[in-house]
């Protein structure tokens, strides 16, 4: 990519970071004051990454679209544009939990075709990849949390349709309780996975390369944070409960757990000075 047009696309990504912020808050604290700011500045990133897109194409003499950094690029602008209008025509403030992350990830990732220098050192290099290792597993723990919760949920429901309810019915806690324990740890989990995807996405290109974004590692790790930010699109705003929820929490632990095995030879691989 052209120097001056992956400047702009960084400022893009920059501003689509405060959309991030704006769905952490409104999953985690359920509120959305910061919502304006992060349109604001939405807007704003959609007309640096339009200006990186063009100049790229100026650049090369050619549409930019012919390798996954900048297709990904044009992809997520495609998304922004769209995004607008929506939100235009139908004032559809509930999409941002979804498009607001997705948009912010994937102008990040585009950010990452050029190759850097090597770490300054490997006490750097092997902290960072401790963090991205540290949040992935508190992301888990999250995520099992509110899969076992989201069970119970199943069972206390099951139980409170029967005529007559067992005895576990009684140990339970209450349906209100485990719905909530499952909201909160579900938005605290999401936030995990997103800044391990974030510190995991930069440690891979500057140890990588370019050629990280092809590890099927990575992948898959994409795979399971987009399946994640879907089950908390969906139950934030299409207000998933009971078994469509359990179902999907435990469909995205099963990926979190084989993300998680794709990864078991990390630590042997990199942590070696």
């Amino acid at each position: 990519m052209a120097e001056m047009s992956v400047i702009w696309l960084r400022v893009a990504a920059a501003l689509y970071s405060l959309g991030l912020l704006h769905a952490i808050l409104t999953l985690v604290r359920r509120r959305e004051h910061l919502f304006r700011v992060a349109l604001g500045a939405f807007c704003l990133g959609a007309v640096f990454h339009f200006v990186s897109i063009v100049e790229e194409g100026i650049f090369n003499n050619r549409c930019p679209i012919t390798n996954i950094y900048e297709t990904l690029s044009m992809c997520s602008f495609l998304i922004v544009a769209l995004y607008l209008f929506v939100h235009w025509r139908y004032k559809m403030e509930s999409l941002s939990v979804f498009i607001f992350p997705l948009v912010f990830v994937m102008a990040l990732v585009s950010t990452l075709g050029n190759p850097v220098s090597a770490w300054s050192s490997p006490v750097v290099r092997t902290t960072w990849l401790t963090v991205h290792i540290v949040l992935v597993l508190l992301g888990i723990a999250a995520l099992l949390f509110a899969a076992v919760a989201s069970i119970l949920y199943l069972v206390q429901e099951r139980e409170l349709k029967a005529k007559k309810p067992r005895k576990i019915y009684y140990r339970l806690p209450a349906l209100g309780t485990l719905d909530e324990l499952i909201s909160k740890t579900m938005a605290i989990g999401f936030v995990l996975m997103t800044l391990a995807v974030i510190a995991g996405s930069t440690w891979g290109f500057i140890e990588l390369k370019t050629a990280w974004i092809s590890q099927p590692k990575m992948e898959i790790s994409f795979i399971t944070w987009g399946i994640y930010l879907a089950l908390v699109f969906l139950r934030t705003t299409a207000g998933w409960r009971g078994r469509k929820a359990a179902i999907m929490t435990v469909t995205v632990l099963g990926f979190s757990a084989l993300t998680w095995a794709a990864h078991a030879r990390l630590g042997t691989m990199f942590f070696k000075p």
